[in-house]
């Protein structure tokens, strides 16, 4: 399926995963972003693409602005006050509200995350294992959170008959960011890295680039009941490896810290996602490489 010529509908446009989403659609696409845009600099830059940016309060629920005749809607939105009033009506609530409003809309993609399992260590981890409070112990309201907007997002597809995936992301980062660029800086300033006691900490980090290429065919996959599948990169890679690689490509020095006050390692099961999107492109070294080149170009010279 191609996206070209549709309007979609991108929450939280100007975040770490959906900016370069959100430029991306909107090269061949009408898109509207919704978003409190307090960031002036990121809606102009928004707007300067294409991007039709309408002020919304997605805790509030009011999609009065937003046109109901969209072919798609892509819920990428995501907020971490650690305050679960906030948590909930922003994460959970908004994604029902918003799934009703635009009822008529071909399909909806509903953007979770691997942080919605219970922890198993070096297991990978299937679509239909067990759930539970992964993040508590760095983000109280997360995963709970998380959990809760998937079942919302659930019951509203069936209720009004909305062709829905809901895709689980495990580690997303590239030139805009993302949880290994934390660690990057937190090397430059000289703090160590924290990873789990139950070693290695596994993960499937993706490229926003293989983000965005999987987009059209996770639309592609929506179904109701909404289908659900893992979304990561096909090279497995323990936090460890890629903050050793960090520091080899950077000179840094790469300072680890074992502690249980820190999430472990959450490596998935990818078969579903190969079956419906295909694998991924970018090697997890290239990719990393060419996040330090766009964030600290200076450390590899």
């Amino acid at each position: 399926m191609q996206l070209e010529g549709k309007t979609i509908v991108v929450t939280g446009p100007t975040g770490q995963v959906a900016l370069p989403v959100t430029l991306a659609l909107a090269e061949k696409n009408h898109v509207i972003g919704l978003a409190r845009f307090n960031d002036t600099a990121a809606k102009e830059r928004l707007e300067a693409a294409g991007v039709e940016c309408l002020v919304t309060n997605l805790a509030d629920g009011d999609f009065a602005a937003v046109p109901t005749d969209v072919d798609y809607v892509i819920n990428l939105a995501v907020v971490k006050s650690g305050r679960w009033e906030v948590d909930l009506r922003a994460n959970a609530e908004s994604a029902g509200l918003l799934m009703a409003h635009c009822r008529d809309a071909t399909a909806f993609l509903h953007c979770s995350s691997t942080g919605v399992y219970e922890p198993a260590g070096t297991k990978p981890l299937l679509e239909t294992d067990p759930l539970g409070d992964n993040h508590r112990v760095i983000m109280p309201t997360y995963s709970i959170a998380k959990i809760a907007a998937e079942v919302v997002v659930r019951t509203t597809a069936r209720l009004f008959d909305i062709p829905t995936t809901i895709a689980r992301l495990n580690v997303p980062y590239g030139d805009n960011g993302g949880w290994p660029l934390w660690h990057l800086e937190m090397l430059l300033a000289g703090m160590p890295v924290e990873v789990h006691p139950i070693q290695p900490n596994l993960f499937n980090p993706i490229h926003e680039e293989d983000i965005i290429a999987s987009i059209p065919k996770l639309l592609e996959a929506a179904s109701v009941p909404a289908t659900i599948v893992n979304w990561g990169g096909d090279e497995t890679v323990s936090l460890e490896e890629w903050v050793d690689y960090l520091a080899e490509i950077t000179g840094l020095d790469p300072a680890i810290n074992v502690t249980d006050s820190t999430i472990g390692g959450v490596t998935v099961d990818l078969t579903k996602m190969h079956d419906l999107v295909g694998p991924t492109t970018v090697g997890w070294k290239d990719g990393m490489r060419r996040m330090v080149a766009a964030q600290h170009p200076e450390l590899l010279s």
